[in-house]
C-alpha cells in the first residue's frame, strides 16, 4: 500500500499537478498584494481633507457713548408763552430782560427737574414768590419759581432727571397761574432755556452757549390778564401822589384805572 502512495507521489503527473497548484496559489497570492498595495497608493495619493474652519463674523461694533447732556422740559407737553429776552410789562415805564421763560400751566401741575443735579435752595422770594433752585454738572443751575408749593425737597438733596421738585402755583409778582423758568451758566448768567428744553448733547462742544446767551434788541410788550396785588398796589398809590388817578380791580381780575380830568 504504501509502495502504491509512493509510487503515486512519484509519477510525474502528480508532481505537474501539484506544482502547477502550488504556482496557482502563489500567483492568486502575488495578485491580492499587488491590489492591495494599489489600493493603499491610491490612497495615499488622495489629497488630505482640509480641516473645518469656523465661518468669521464681523466684531459688532461697541456701543454709542452716553450723550453728555440732557435737558428735559420741566411741564413736558406745555408751551412757553413768554419768551426768554427784553420785554416790558404795562406797568414798566422801560423794558427789562425777562431771565428765563414762563409756562402756563394750571396751579397744581408737577414741575419736573431738567437734569441730574442737587438740590441748593429753596424758599420764598417777593418777586419769584416760593422757589427752588437746583445745580446741575459744569456750573448749570436752574430756578423754578410762582410755585404754589415745593416738594419738600431738601438742600442738599440728588435729584434725577424727571424728579417731581414742585408744584405750579401764582406766588410772588405773577400774573397768573404759569412756571417762571430759568437757566444760568457756572458764572450765574441767564441763558434762553428754549434752546436747551427738551435736548440731548453729544458733547459739551454742542451745547448753544454762545446763542443762548445773545438777547435781541427788541423789546417785547407783555399782554396780561391781570396785575400782581403788589404792582397794583404801588400804582394806585404813585397815581394818587401824583393825582393822576385811580386803579382798581374789577371782575376776572383785570384792572381798571380812572383818570382825573383837570379843566383847562
Amino acid at each position: 500500500m504504501a509502495s502504491q502512495v509512493l509510487a503515486a507521489t512519484a509519477s510525474p503527473y502528480s508532481l505537474a499537478a501539484f506544482a502547477a497548484a502550488g504556482g496557482a496559489i502563489v500567483v492568486w497570492g502575488m495578485v491580492n498584494a499587488v491590489t492591495a498595495i494599489g489600493a493603499m497608493n491610491a490612497d495615499l495619493d488622495k489629497p488630505a481633507p482640509a480641516p473645518a474652519v469656523a465661518p468669521v463674523t464681523a466684531p459688532e461694533p461697541p456701543p454709542p457713548p452716553p450723550p453728555a447732556f440732557v435737558f428735559d422740559a420741566p411741564l413736558p407737553g406745555r408751551v412757553i408763552n413768554s419768551p426768554f429776552g427784553l420785554r416790558q410789562m404795562p406797568w414798566e415805564e422801560n423794558g427789562r430782560l425777562h431771565e428765563g421763560v414762563d409756562i402756563a400751566a394750571p396751579a397744581g401741575a408737577p414741575v419736573h427737574v431738567v437734569t441730574d443735579g442737587i438740590v441748593t435752595r429753596s424758599g420764598v422770594s417777593g418777586s419769584y414768590g416760593r422757589f427752588v433752585e437746583v445745580a446741575h454738572k459744569d456750573g448749570f443751575r436752574t430756578l423754578y419759581a410762582h410755585l404754589g408749593r415745593d416738594a419738600g425737597l431738601k438742600r442738599g438733596t440728588y435729584v434725577k432727571r424727571g424728579t417731581t421738585v414742585a408744584y405750579v402755583g401764582n406766588s410772588g409778582r405773577s400774573t397768573g397761574s404759569h412756571l417762571h423758568f430759568e437757566l444760568r451758566n457756572k458764572a450765574g448768567k441767564p441763558l434762553n432755556p428754549a434752546l436747551f428744553m427738551g435736548k440731548t448733547f453729544a458733547e459739551k462742544d454742542d451745547l448753544p452757549l454762545k446763542a443762548a446767551a445773545k438777547v435781541g434788541r427788541k423789546v417785547r410788550l407783555a399782554q396780561v390778564s391781570r396785575w400782581p396785588e403788589g404792582v397794583k398796589a404801588q400804582m394806585a398809590g404813585k397815581m394818587a401822589a401824583d393825582d393822576e388817578g385811580v386803579v382798581t380791580r374789577v371782575k376776572g381780575g383785570r384792572v381798571r384805572m380812572r383818570i382825573n380830568v383837570v379843566d383847562g
